[in-house]
């Protein structure tokens, strides 16, 4: 029996997933709206899909994707997000992941990714080469983003949403000390001066 687990922490979004599970016949489907809940299902019901977000309340979609691999390798995933693949499809790649649908398609690029990989094959989009990236300074930011470890992502995007590091520490279930050492280490590995430069080099980057 197919059976698939949704991830995702907003409502409206899970209910258009499983619409699109039901009509690719998925016979059972659950639903997580926090990383916190993830692995207890999947230890539980063993779904053979997994459709996962990145931006989840508490340890993000990177750390649940790598857990969840780690405790099911036969499992698959694919992430359905708003995240640019630009700066997370290859991250989702090494971690497990078999495809990567971003929510800014149409639906039918969900029921086509699904298919997909319920038939043994992977669902990527093409990417651009960091020569085609529009500018010299955009293609050496990838870089460095992409130098990044998940965590220190993570972290960059609440920083740059001006979440305070009091806030970050008790959504990721670090210390208060953690946090502000990460961010400490962004804004050395970044070459920018303060917080509010972080910010801006997120939004340029569209990672927030």
């Amino acid at each position: 029996m197919k059976s698939a687990l949704i991830v995702d922490d907003h409502p409206v979004v899970r209910a258009a997933i499983r619409v699109v599970l039901e009509a690719e016949r998925f016979k059972v489907i659950h639903e997580a709206s926090s990383a916190g809940e993830v692995m207890a299902l999947i230890r539980e019901h063993a779904p053979k899909l997994v459709v996962l977000d990145l931006k989840l309340p508490g340890h993000g979609g990177l750390e649940v994707l790598t857990r969840l691999k780690a405790n099911d390798p036969q499992c698959k995933v694919l992430i359905f997000t708003s995240q640019d693949p630009l700066h997370y499809q290859d991250r989702c790649l090494r971690a497990g992941a078999m495809g990567y649908v971003t929510k800014t398609n149409q639906l039918q690029q969900l029921h086509k990714a699904i298919q997909a990989l319920m038939s043994g094959y992977s669902y990527f989009a093409a990417l651009p080469d960091n020569a085609n990236v529009a500018s010299p300074l955009l293609s050496s930011e990838k870089q460095l983003i992409d130098q990044l470890s998940d965590r220190e992502l993570s972290i960059l995007e609440q920083l740059a949403l001006g979440k305070p590091n009091k806030t970050i520490a008790e959504d990721m279930f670090l210390s208060y000390k953690t946090v502000s050492t990460y961010k400490t280490r962004l804004i050395k590995k970044l070459g920018v001066n303060t917080a509010v430069h972080l910010r801006d080099f997120a939004r340029r980057n569209h990672l927030i």
